[in-house]
């Protein structure tokens, strides 16, 4: 009957075409993390048995506050920026990526230490049974704390990307990225021959992360789009402040994690629900007692 519909690409029309030639580089910039962790999966297949699940587990409880909150953040900030390049508004421009990067600090690091802090627990609670048992748990627990460790420079780089992509710059980030992904086959080949296994890959792809993010940060201050706003040493004293206290509270309060292993899944859960939940509510409190008010982040 001829009644699917086919697609036709205005190839011809001005604004198609540079959708088209932005839309792959950009794509490949802000997938660089992604394309490493599925190179850290290829080379734990040549590890021994068993490597490829401990990545995968620890990369799903990583990727659930970058997915949450990074990808959040990133989708809020990209339409304020391009606006805000459309009017030429540079100082906006800034001091929406300050917002930004503020608001990434505010969960990253927290998040960070509390996945840090809380490995074993969080494995046992999600994952442990018969086909998972303590040596997963054990082997899994340290590919999450390399995992975490890059959690900072995840969110930034989905933060900071948009920075380029407003202003039809994606080649840079191409670049970059380009350069990220040397350097983390670069450390997966030296942490391999150090013997750090799993750990390595992950570890590697967190500092690969890192130099992403700060060669991003660098050409935005070059292409002084931007700029540090006034507040931030403060800033940083409030969360400093807020961590230590919540990383005090898991220290005083968490069970050694064998424990957790006796506990029912039911005990589990509320025993986490419990640890994670009072360290929310730490961090809040202390922020609030140190002077930062809601009315300082929202925009």
């Amino acid at each position: 009957l001829k009644l699917l519909p086919k697609p036709v690409f205005g190839n011809d029309k001005e604004g198609v075409a540079r959708i088209k030639k932005l839309m792959l580089p950009a794509l490949f910039g802000a997938s660089v993390s992604q394309i490493n962790l599925l190179l850290d999966t290829v080379i734990a297949s040549l590890l021994v048995t068993g490597s490829v699940s401990w990545l995968y587990y620890s990369d799903r409880l990583m990727e659930l506050p970058l997915g949450t909150f990074g990808i959040a953040i990133a989708i809020v900030v990209l339409p304020s920026l391009s606006r805000q390049h459309a009017e030429s508004s540079v100082q906006a421009f800034a001091e929406t990526l300050d917002w930004a990067l503020r608001l990434v600090c505010l969960i990253a690091i927290p998040a960070s230490l509390g996945l840090i802090l809380l490995a074993e627990p969080l494995l046992i609670t999600l994952f442990q049974n018969d086909n998972f048992p303590r040596s997963d748990v054990i082997s899994s627990a340290g590919s999450l704390r390399a995992y975490a460790v890059g959690l900072l420079a995840f969110m930034s780089v989905k933060i900071f990307a948009p920075g380029f992509y407003a202003r039809q710059n994606t080649s840079t980030p191409v670049r970059i990225g380009i350069i990220a992904m040397a350097i983390n086959m670069i450390l997966n080949i030296t942490f391999y021959l150090a013997g750090l296994a799993h750990v390595g890959l992950a570890l590697a792809t967190s500092l690969a992360a890192f130099v992403n993010a700060g060669l991003l940060l660098w050409f935005l201050r070059q292409d002084q789009v931007f700029l540090w706003q006034s507040g931030w040493l403060k800033y940083l004293l409030q969360l400093g402040l807020a961590n230590v206290a919540m990383v005090a509270f898991i220290l005083f309060s968490a069970d050694p994690w064998e424990v957790w292993e006796s506990l029912s899944v039911l005990a589990r859960v509320a025993k986490l629900a419990v640890a994670v939940g009072g360290s929310v509510i730490v961090y809040v409190l202390v922020l609030l007692l140190g002077g930062l008010r809601w009315r300082h982040i929202y925009r």
